[in-house]
């Protein structure tokens, strides 16, 4: 298999071409034959021309790359190597969705063929892979795994919006269900991971690592969530905090603030699922959790005190919000915990106008039922700085002044501005 990609004999199949997805088909098109699989015509038409759907890409990033994309099975069918990298978000109830690992797992199911290589990156619990996803392609296609086709995990480790940490220079995690698929799907990946790979023992433990590196990046944030609700009672800055305890060599620097997005704040919910089906209950993950989706409502309520003490009519209050993405410099709005504040005070009856210079006012508009502001006001009582874009960080209090009454609160979440704002009421986490 491996040999016959390298001459370009045989073919490489992406299913999702989204965030994950396209970067990894781009990649290995500079190597061998790529198909770049996706069920939404408008986004392939878009690759076609040279334009990423994510805003995440360069038209340049397409040249030399020898793709095709499609949503047609049958081109889909001519290859031999399928990676699956399509989104798994939770439910409404926090409950796992396999809806799209599923759906592309039936997607293989009806174009695989003997000898043929699948390897899913998109994020599961232990066990799914084998569990949920082979039985679906066996079901369709008749063939049976080891045997006749062969099974892999290689967890994504695509960060948005971040130019240093791609799938090139990031240490890449495969595993297989033999040892000749294990050898085979690493010889793959080592063609476009110049960091090199990492052999996992099993699909499992590939499956684990996956989810704890989330896992651990959120309760160490809830941590200093909830240490910056502790500090905020005595009047200490936490940013403040933060950096003297950084001066000790071995203090990890993480920082307090809203998490979301499709990895830190969903992850963590798949290991608690599967343990629960297991029979434990997860205790210290579910507490961070708790605290982590609690301070979107801290937010608001801190900015709703200042607004109760300092107007009479809440009703009348003005409130603008700026960012709405899931992080800094990207227009990734995917479990967006900015959405989560502006429920929160429009729950208050306040007024609420919202900015951001990379999201998608229409995607926000179906996604949170809410739109940016078409401009922004003068006249508000409260600011809310959720996410450090780089266009906010140049912002200086001069701005915050023109736009704002004089009573009003500046909440920098991240703490940007620290030690610049005197003519307003400042607050951060």
């Amino acid at each position: 298999m491996y040999q016959e990609l390298v001459d370009k004999k045989k073919k490489l199949a992406v299913i999702g071409l989204g965030y994950v997805g396209l970067p990894i088909a781009l990649e290995f098109a500079r190597k061998i034959k790529v198909i770049g699989f996706d069920i939404n015509d408008q986004r392939v038409e878009m690759m076609r021309n040279k334009i990423d759907p994510s805003q995440e890409l360069e038209s340049s990033d397409f040249d030399g790359c020898d793709i095709e994309f499609t949503s047609d099975l049958d081109v889909l069918r001519q290859a031999n190597f399928f990676i699956v990298a399509v989104p798994t978000p939770v439910d409404e109830h926090n409950v796992p969705d396999l809806r799209p690992v599923q759906r592309a797992s039936e997607t293989i199911g009806k174009v695989i063929k003997k000898g043929d290589y699948v390897v899913y990156e998109s994020t599961v619990y232990p066990g799914c892979t084998e569990e949920d996803c082979v039985p679906i392609i066996e079901k369709l296609s008749g063939l049976k795994m080891a045997g006749d086709y062969k099974i892999g995990y290689s967890p994504e480790r695509i960060n948005p919006g971040d130019k240093e940490h791609t799938i090139t220079t990031i240490t890449k995690v495969v595993s297989g269900c033999d040892a000749e698929s294990l050898d085979v799907i690493a010889r793959v990946y080592e063609l476009v991971v110049k960091a090199g790979v990492h052999r996992a023992s099993s699909i499992k433990v590939a499956e684990a690592a996956k989810i704890i590196e989330n896992t651990q990046r959120d309760l160490n944030i809830a941590l200093m969530n909830e240490l910056s609700i502790i500090f905020d009672k005595m009047n200490i800055n936490t940013y403040e905090v933060l950096e003297a305890a950084g001066t000790k060599w071995n203090f990890l620097k993480f920082q307090p603030g809203l998490v979301g997005g499709h990895c830190i704040g969903v992850d963590p919910y798949y290991l608690t699922y599967k343990s629960k089906k297991l029979g434990y209950n997860s205790q210290v993950i579910l507490a961070g959790r708790f605290i982590n989706d609690a301070m979107a409502g801290y937010v608001a309520r801190k900015v709703l005190k200042h607004i109760i003490q300092n107007t009479g009519n809440v009703k009348e209050a003005k409130v603008l919000v700026m960012g709405a993405t899931f992080k800094e410099n990207v227009s990734d709005i995917r479990n967006s915990k900015v959405a989560d504040v502006v429920r929160e005070l429009k729950a208050f009856s306040l007024n609420v106008d919202v900015t951001d210079p990379y999201a998608d006012s229409e995607e926000l508009k179906h996604e949170y039922g809410f739109e940016l502001a078409a401009r922004t006001g003068n006249d508000y009582d409260a600011v809310i700085v959720t996410v450090p874009h780089k266009e906010y960080k140049a912002l200086d209090e001069t701005y915050f002044a023109s736009i704002t009454k004089n009573h009003a609160m500046v909440a920098d979440l991240k703490g940007i501005y620290r030690g610049r704002m005197h003519a307003r009421k400042y607050w951060s986490l």
